[in-house]
């Protein structure tokens, strides 16, 4: 009876770690409502009109897989430091080095699609992850905290592009009235997947690389060392683990993870360059998606996939139902703020973690295992 109850508890909190974030949605979209009466529309026609702007035809649906994307991949990014103990709030820096460094070699280097298309992807993840491994290291040999580095990263890597797609910068299209670069060669490109539209193969790409973060987290060796160090530090130490050594690699995958974001965004959609205001608020946007996903690679994919259809339907609901695109930023923080303070859910909707049995059955087991 307790090797049953030991096997229906991790399956219960599974069960609550689902349904915690769908009532945070709700309880998000409720509250969402009385804001949309309080400004006279009709929430009804607003969330209608949201959800035909996001799925509505097939244009709609590929809109709203393009603006996944990124997301799912910065929060993959986001949510691998979370699990090493790093927050990185860095992102948004690392998606531009990443992009910027996608340009330089989408635009200087000659080869056939085969060969240039890995190299543009490889050039981004490199860029982001040399530039989230400076904080890295910043930390593990002086203890500066990452959260500071990594906002002060952000800063000197949106200055540095700005001044080199600016007037008379090293990266500036000089036939152009605006802070942009050249276009990449078209065999920098991704392949489009259905003819015709913008859809290309970055969404498969980013739900492989799901896959892929998820085993290197929960099934090798070295995602062992990540949550171990990310859990307690003396005790990873304790196990012989390289603290430093992996406070610096876990930072260096997070921006490589971050830099591709960059990249795919560049290689994937027209005019294929960077641009003033290109990728901006990704990177702090996929923060948000790697909590409501509970820091998870799976659960990263879905709350990516939610993010991505309200940005795409937020312009119909205006349209539509007069209200404002601010809206969807509200609703977005209020399902943060009921995720982040879930006890406030769980209270609502008095929902408990674990049965007192189950509880009962843990402690007795402590960390030695259970009975035969």
């Amino acid at each position: 009876m307790d090797n049953l109850l030991n096997k229906l508890n991790p399956i219960k909190n599974i069960y609550i770690s689902v349904i915690v974030p769908i009532l945070a949605i709700f309880t998000a979209l409720i509250l969402s409502s009385v804001v949309i009466i309080l400004s006279g529309s009709n929430p009804l026609i607003a969330y209608s009109a949201l959800a035909e702007g996001a799925f509505g035809n097939l244009n709609n649906w590929i809109e709203t897989i393009l603006k996944t994307t990124p997301l799912i991949i910065g929060g993959l990014g986001v949510a691998l430091a979370f699990r090493g103990g790093l927050f990185n709030i860095g992102v948004e820096g690392q998606i531009f080095v990443g992009s910027i460094a996608t340009v330089i070699i989408g635009t200087t280097i000659k080869a056939p699609a085969i060969i240039h298309i890995p190299l543009s992807l490889l050039a981004g993840v490199i860029a982001g992850a040399v530039w989230a491994a400076i904080p890295g290291y910043l930390k593990a040999k002086f203890g500066a905290h990452e959260v500071i580095t990594t906002i002060m990263t952000n800063y000197i890597a949106t200055r540095i592009i700005t001044w080199s797609i600016g007037v008379n910068g090293p990266l500036r299209k000089t036939t152009s009235f605006v802070p942009e670069t050249n276009s990449i060669f078209d065999t920098a490109r991704l392949p489009i997947m259905i003819s015709d539209t913008r859809l290309h193969i970055g969404i498969v790409i980013a739900l492989i690389l799901a896959i892929i973060v998820y085993i290197l987290l929960f099934r090798t060796t070295l995602g062992i060392e990540i949550r171990t160090v990310g859990l307690n530090i003396t005790a990873a130490k304790y196990c012989g683990i390289k603290v430093n050594q992996n406070i610096v690699l876990t930072m260096a995958i997070s921006g490589g993870l971050a830099g591709l974001a960059g990249a795919i965004q560049v290689m994937g959609l027209p005019p294929y360059n960077f641009t003033a205001g290109f990728n901006v608020g990704y990177g702090f946007d996929s923060l948000a998606v790697a909590v409501l996903g509970n820091i998870n690679p799976i659960g990263v994919v879905f709350s990516a996939f939610l993010f991505g259809a309200m940005d795409s339907g937020a312009r119909l609901m205006q349209l539509r139902a007069k209200v404002p695109v601010d809206m969807i930023t509200i609703l977005q923080g209020l399902i943060l703020m009921f995720v982040a303070a879930n006890q406030i859910i769980r209270g609502i909707y008095r929902i408990q973690i674990q049965d007192k049995k189950a509880d009962k059955v843990n402690l007795s087991q402590g960390w030695g295992g259970g009975s035969k």
